[in-house]
């Protein structure tokens, strides 16, 4: 049998969107008022928080990540990189461009304990 015999015999290739999940554009939901009001308890519920904000990519919008001292962090949509650095002014929190700085280890020790500990 040749390569592309199976293609002679008048085999049927799939067609996207019959047999396949569609891909390709996504709906990626829109920061609201929650998701502020959840930031807004993170930074008050906590001490030592820092807040990286993340940049747009293909699969989000721009989110806020808040790292608090012990590692414990949070992550939510926002409506725009401005939006983020004044909500971190304003609460007296310390930004940086995650793109920039990355994400602290304080927060992959967080995890890795979780983990450990089977949460």
């Amino acid at each position: 049998m040749g390569l592309f015999s199976r293609f002679r015999r008048g085999a049927r290739m799939r067609r996207p969107g019959r047999d396949t999940a569609r891909t390709g554009s996504t709906t990626v939901r829109a920061s609201d008022a929650t998701d502020a009001r959840h930031l807004d308890e993170f930074v008050s519920a906590r001490r030592g928080v820092e807040g990286f904000v993340e940049p747009r990519t293909a699969v989000s919008d721009v989110t806020l990540l808040l790292v608090a001292h012990d590692g414990e962090w949070t992550r939510r949509r926002v409506p725009s990189v401005e939006w983020a650095h004044a909500f971190c002014n304003k609460r007296q929190v310390p930004s940086y461009d995650a793109a920039v700085v990355g994400v602290p280890q304080r927060m992959r020790d967080y995890n890795r304990r979780r983990k450990a500990q089977g949460l």
